[in-house]
């Protein structure tokens, strides 16, 4: 037979109303040695409260939504890493979708999360339209945009300072002394791609160099994108440096200078911009500027858990600064693997004793490189 509150209570020796204060933190205090009575009762009798009675006496499912536009990129994974740890502390359970830059399907996820009365939704918009904002908007459900702004001022947006970041990167390759600086975007239909190479124009300007004579190549955020673009802008000697909108295209980079004999950095210098874990691995370790994943996650809770008491709660965005973590592949010294004390996020995978990553391909990424 399963466990009721009032055999918790009988044994406890104390009120069903005294064991839902216990459980729930209120409304009323209970004294610590009636509490400790009430969890040694419930620990002996295995008592397991109903989550869906409760969910429907608070009006809340204690759970949200996380959309993301693609899960085999692991700047997307580190970040629902953040997010899931962020709401766990507050005891939300995290639901992840993974839009695979399709607005469709993309817009059926939203209305999977509204079904399951999700109390509160993540988004990261997928590149291109996005459909699902006006229902989601007349749904009433609070929600957050992270790491790229949708149209107009649906929701409060949590993101990195993705056009100061990219100038730091760049600035730091022209003292470096490169002044042939190329660009690889990202999408030219996506946010932070466009504020990335913003900065990347910016920090070239104030150094008297031309964007206009330099190049920008824009594709998808994936090493099989970088590696084309490498291919097709370095073939020719003209660029001594290249900043990269993300990590993942920079390691397809850095295939391609070595397809094509170029030396890194001595030949061209690399900097490029998240800091997922893998670029401390690669060889030589990517210069890149970090994204704040944990406080990345902590302030879109934070944000979408002052929407849950305050619909009309602030929608401005928040912006937090990222920081360069210097490596080998822009000139600086190569650290030893294991010596920057988690600067870059890293956790060792379960069977990855080691810690360390093998750039294995990711699915939809076309085995990283093409042939």
């Amino acid at each position: 037979m399963a466990v009721r509150r009032a055999d918790v209570a009988k044994l406890a020796g104390t009120s069903p109303a005294v064991v839902s204060y216990v459980l729930n933190g209120g409304p009323r205090g209970v004294a610590p040695e009636t509490k400790a009575r009430v969890l040694a009762a419930i620990e002996q009798l295995g008592y397991r409260p109903n989550g869906i009675a409760r969910s429907l006496r608070l009006n809340r499912t204690m759970t949200f939504g996380l959309l993301v536009p693609d899960t085999s990129n692991p700047f997307f994974a580190q970040l629902a890493r953040a997010i899931e740890e962020a709401a766990f502390a507050e005891n939300y359970t995290l639901l992840i979708g993974n839009a695979a830059e399709d607005d469709a399907r993309q817009t059926a996820y939203v209305r999977t999360f509204l079904a399951r009365r999700v109390d509160g939704l993540f988004l990261v918009p997928a590149h291109g339209p996005t459909s699902c904002l006006p229902e989601l908007q007349q749904s009433g459900v609070a929600w957050v945009t992270l790491d790229r702004q949708t149209p107009g001022r649906y929701a409060a947006a949590v993101m990195a300072d993705h056009r100061g970041g990219a100038r730091t990167a760049t600035e730091h390759l022209l003292a470096h002394g490169r002044r042939r600086i190329g660009c690889i975007a990202g999408p030219e239909d996506v946010v932070p791609a466009n504020a990335r190479v913003t900065g990347w124009r910016d920090a070239l300007a104030e150094a008297g160099v031309r964007p206009s004579e330099m190049s920008v190549w824009h594709g998808s955020f994936g090493r099989r994108a970088g590696y084309r673009a490498a291919r097709e802008m370095l073939a020719d000697g003209r660029f001594d440096a290249v900043f990269v909108a993300s990590d993942q295209q920079a390691i397809g980079v850095l295939r391609a200078m070595q397809d094509l004999g170029i030396r890194c950095p001595d030949d061209v210098a690399v900097a490029s911009f998240d800091g997922i874990a893998a670029a401390a691995y690669t060889s030589p370790a990517l210069t890149t500027m970090a994204q704040p994943f944990d406080e990345l996650g902590q302030t879109a809770v934070r944000r979408l858990l002052d929407r849950l008491d305050d619909p009309d709660a602030d929608t401005a965005s928040s912006v937090l600064p990222v920081d360069l973590v210097a490596r080998g592949s822009c000139g600086c010294p190569d650290p030893v693997v294991g010596d920057e004390s988690g600067a870059d996020g890293d956790a060792p995978a379960p069977g990855d004793e080691a810690g360390l990553h093998t750039d294995a391909p990711n699915p939809g990424d076309d085995a990283g490189v093409p042939a």
